[in-house]
């Protein structure tokens, strides 16, 4: 039965399964692991006297005074009294049926939330029962479930196909082999966990006592399913890793001719902790499967250096590489290092975007294709059809966070006979509860130690009135020979509007600056005006750069030391963050100022007080999660990533740790058991995982 669609269930019908389908509930199986998001308390009622603002409620009363309110929206309001007090009852819409049904006399009970207005209380549209021969109804003897919903479906008929499915199972026992309990046998991390059936019934359809531990999901039914579905994407991950490691990769033995040119360029020594990566990753390109490594680091500590040495192993292994980057600038940062740092040793670097002139695309497509050009540097643009490697052998992602999983595929399908390698890249340091569950199928290497010499970043937060204050600090230090970021971040969601507020502030800078040579860079730019802008500001003929945030990431001047940012209070911690590792690069104490306009709500409050208050971009990350959820600290949601049905990456964090080592012994024991509780969790999206 479990396995069958759900438009086998009476009342199902292929209207009530395409909106089904939109909650990814496919087969009757999935209505069953359609878990709630909260509970109402519907068993008992409370006295109109005692009832307070805000509080949902069941109330039982008699109907004092019914009225019709004129006006272009009509309106009914219903005075009702239990004899502690009175209450109005508020409806938009009203039939025939229901003014017959609330007649003046008639006894109610109803269910809503209750609203203060002045010194009296009302509900507004509450679910009512009337008094009928045999009186109300018997109350709710169990919490009413509330589930995640869609339009034309709403909570009664979600509830009444779920109590379908748990009348079939009831009488059946915790083994059977409807519904398997694939975790029976095994130590759960804790021993008052239910087995999986009673956990369902539990959570469907629980008792008024278990209110308060379902509400804080602490209740053991609750973290017996969210330990699961934990479990349960860690298998998948597990899976996709030992799918990608059954393909051949090109074994790029670490020959360190090319590398150790390199490192005799750099007017630096790596850092201990640049060199163990290296070393890691050095290792896993040596071997004959797919390495799949993310690199996170905070900051400036030095990724892109790491980067390329991983390009002249392959490169020097005799194969091509792959370097994709999600912004036009960031890619060309890349570009030029890349040229600089390693014409000299007779290798081609190519560049590739979606603007790139056809005449001279195809020359560059050609050349590719024949093993010409060595490493090739790009956006997007790297993915299309067109684009053809002779060998490619190493595939490199930076900021992979804004890049979908099927983004990544499509480059991975770029080798020839053999799969090449990838490492994935990220200057937005994530937190460990997040890497352990979305990222279980990629090795992790981070850079913990920043290069010696970075000068400390003094952050101020400043109100927007103090505007002209700044702008004389700003032109104080640009005479003093210092540069200056003034970054405008997105106001609305609109480029276009992003873009005409930084040319009114480059044209107010322009003015207030008493000359001082002030520059543009926006992402509506042609990539030759960009490039023009960057190449004077890094030479020192613009004191200051307005910016939108294309210059997050990848922008590295030395001499720039004063960072402003405009609306701070917009943008994320990690993004801040971001912002301000453009400056602090020299030798030059350095600022940045978080401008902000009043008033401030309370999380952006927090959020100003947080980067100000630390340069830890590991704590930065986890302060985002804890502030805004596990979706908006990885950015844009991408295409393929897992939606969970009942756990929660913040709320449920402390889980986590213990999901790695029980996946290990639980995979020895049970190989078999895996693919069950894989499908029954992530169901249609297993697809999407595995790729």
């Amino acid at each position: 039965m479990l396995n069958q669609p759900v438009i086998s269930l009476k009342g199902v019908g292929k209207r009530l399964a395409e909106r089904l389908a939109r909650l990814d509930i496919h087969c009757v199986q999935d209505l069953l692991f359609h878990l709630p998001l909260r509970y109402q308390d519907r068993t008992q009622s409370t006295a109109i006297g005692a009832l307070l603002a805000e509080q949902e409620a069941v109330i039982e009363a008699d109907i004092l005074l019914a009225e019709a309110l004129p006006g272009r929206r009509k309106m009914w309001l219903y005075h009702v009294s239990d004899g502690s007090g009175t209450l109005r009852l508020r409806f938009f819409h009203q039939g025939r049926k229901m003014v017959s049904q609330l007649a003046v006399g008639t006894r109610v009970r109803c269910f809503g939330a209750v609203k203060a207005l002045g010194a009296s209380m009302e509900m507004v549209h509450p679910e009512y029962q009337c008094l009928d021969a045999l009186g109300l109804p018997p109350r709710e003897q169990r919490l009413t479930p509330i589930y995640p919903a869609t339009e034309g479906l709403g909570q009664t008929r979600l509830r009444r196909l779920i109590e379908q499915v748990l009348v079939v199972l009831a009488p059946l026992s915790a083994d059977n082999g409807m519904l398997p309990d694939v975790l029976a046998d095994s130590a759960l991390p804790a021993a008052d966990w239910p087995p999986l059936l009673t956990a369902l019934q539990c959570v469907h359809a629980p008792l008024p006592k278990d209110h308060e531990a379902l509400s804080r999901w602490q209740h053991g039914a609750q973290q017996r399913l969210i330990f699961e579905e934990f479990l349960a994407h860690h298998l998948s991950m597990a899976l996709v890793r030992r799918q990608r490691q059954a393909h051949a990769a090109p074994a790029l033995c670490a020959a360190t001719s090319r590398q150790h040119t390199f490192l005799q360029t750099l007017p630096f020594a790596l850092t201990t902790a640049q060199h163990r990566v290296v070393k890691e990753i050095g290792h896993d390109l040596s071997q004959p499967y797919p390495m799949q490594r993310l690199l996170q680091g905070d900051v400036g500590c030095g990724k892109t250096v790491v980067a390329v040495l991983a390009a002249l192993q392959a490169v020097e292994a005799g194969f091509q590489v792959a370097i994709m980057a999600p912004t036009e600038l960031l890619a060309e940062q890349h570009y030029r290092l890349m040229q600089q740092g390693l014409e000299s040793q007779g290798l081609v670097v190519g560049w590739l975007s979606g603007s790139l002139p056809q005449k001279q695309r195809e020359p560059l497509l050609q050349e590719l294709v024949e093993g010409r050009i060595h490493i090739l540097v790009g956006t997007h643009a790297l993915i299309q059809d067109s684009v053809c490697f002779k060998q490619l052998g190493l595939v490199i992602i930076d900021e992979q966070h804004r890049f979908g999983v099927h983004q990544r595929l499509l480059l991975n399908q770029k080798g020839t006979d053999t799969v090449p390698h990838q490492l994935v890249m990220t200057a937005t340091p994530i937190p460990r509860s997040l890497y352990m569950t979305l990222y279980a199928d990629l090795d992790c290497s981070v850079i913990d130690e920043l290069p010696p010499g970075r000068s400390p970043i003094t952050t101020v937060v400043l109100p927007d009135e103090r505007r002209m204050t700044l702008v004389e600090r700003v032109k104080m230090a640009c005479n003093q020979g210092s540069q200056c970021y003034w970054v405008c971040p997105l106001i609305e969601e609109s480029e276009k509007l992003q873009c005409e507020a930084a040319e009114k502030t480059h044209l107010f800078l322009s003015g207030a600056l008493g000359g001082l040579a002030v520059g543009l860079l926006h992402g509506r730019m042609k990539n030759r005006e960009k490039e023009h802008i960057m190449a004077q500001f890094k030479a020192d003929r613009l004191s200051v750069l307005v910016a939108t945030t294309v210059i997050e990431v990848g922008v590295d001047v030395p001499n720039a030391s004063l960072m402003v940012i405009e609306n701070a209070e917009r943008l994320g911690l990690a993004q801040l963050h971001q912002l301000r590792g453009r400056v602090g690069r020299g030798q030059t104490e350095s600022s940045c100022v978080l401008m902000y306009k009043s008033p401030l709500g309370k999380v952006a409050r927090q959020r100003l007080e947080i980067i100000r208050g630390t340069q830890d971009g590991f704590k930065i990350a986890q302060e985002d999660l804890e502030l805004r959820g596990p979706g908006a600290v990885l950015g844009t949601r991408q295409s393929g990533e897992i939606n969970f049905r009942v756990a929660n990456l913040l709320r449920d964090q402390a889980l986590i740790p213990q999901v790695a080592p029980f996946a290990q012994g639980f995979s020895r024991q049970y190989p078999e058991r895996e693919a069950v509780l894989v499908k029954r969790w992530l169901g249609p999206q297993l697809a999407v995982a595995q790729a």
